[in-house]
């Protein structure tokens, strides 16, 4: 996050693990705590001490609340009715909304406040270690340098992919939104199969768990190389893991499967924004 890029103002609505995440993520980088103010009535012990630690006004009196640079919506999608009252009118001519709430469109967002300029933002749990990767749409009202401050909020968390169709963020809920459950599934299957294989339960599950790790750090570390060369260095003619991946790689193998996973993940997005 580079300074030009810091908002001045900043109202956080919602600070659950997620909007915390955000939240420390942005005093690491800089963010100055007097630029921040947090609202969430149901704040957990550890969102009070990091705001008192840290100098972040947490439910000032609304009416102490000019209209922000920024607002955040981190609330649970069900509680955005409840809250549109309270924080409409904290939104002025030149706030840019950013939302990451699942299944919340900007037109829903737009029917219950006056914002015009709105970005869409759906990160994943990742987020919490600074790891995540958050999948964005913005609004035809969002300025090139508004887009430039979300940019570098959401950066704060970890990657950021930019898509042009608010349509396609379904697609990324299905890729990367759901996706650190389909890689946790991958270490509960591969860790049963090594018991099955005659490994003891505990071996099995850390060799497994570690096996995980190890590769997602190796491709952080070399984004140059493809996942699919990477497959390839693993790979001798005729060894071990060639036997492993014929099955794997077969025609009703992973490829197929994690395609009719994602379509119906992504049905299901729709469903839910629709």
């Amino acid at each position: 996050m580079t300074q030009a890029n810091l908002p001045s103002s900043l109202v956080l609505v919602g600070a659950g693990k997620m909007g915390g995440a955000m939240l420390q993520g942005w005093l690491a980088l800089g963010l100055p705590p007097a630029a921040v103010s947090v609202l969430d009535p149901f704040a957990s012990n550890e969102l009070v001490d990091l705001c008192a630690a840290r100098g972040v006004a947490l439910n000032p009196p609304m009416a102490s609340l000019g209209a922000p640079q920024v607002l955040v919506l981190a609330v649970k999608p069900q509680m955005l009715d409840q809250a549109a009252p309270d924080i409409a009118p904290l939104v002025g001519p030149g706030t840019l909304v950013v939302s990451i709430m699942a299944g919340k469109t900007m037109g829903n967002i737009a029917a219950r406040l006056p914002a015009s300029a709105i970005v869409r933002a759906m990160p994943n749990t990742p987020a919490a270690v600074g790891r995540g990767v958050t999948g964005v749409a913005a609004s035809a009202g969002v300025t090139a340098a508004q887009r430039a401050m979300a940019d570098a909020l959401l950066r704060a968390i970890g990657a950021v992919e930019w898509v042009a169709d608010e349509d396609l963020i379904d697609a990324v809920t299905a890729v990367s939104g759901s996706g650190p459950a389909y890689v946790f599934h991958l270490v509960e299957a591969l860790a049963a199969a090594g018991e099955k294989a005659g490994l003891p339960a505990d071996i099995a599950l850390r060799l497994a768990r570690a096996t995980v790790e190890g590769s997602g750090e190796l491709m952080f570390r070399e984004p140059a190389v493809s996942a699919a060369q990477l497959r390839k260095n693993v790979t001798s003619p005729g060894g071990t893991t060639a036997a492993a991946l014929d099955i794997l790689m077969a025609p009703d193998g992973l490829g197929a499967l994690m395609e009719r996973a994602v379509a119906a993940a992504k049905r299901r997005a729709g469903e839910l924004s629709g």
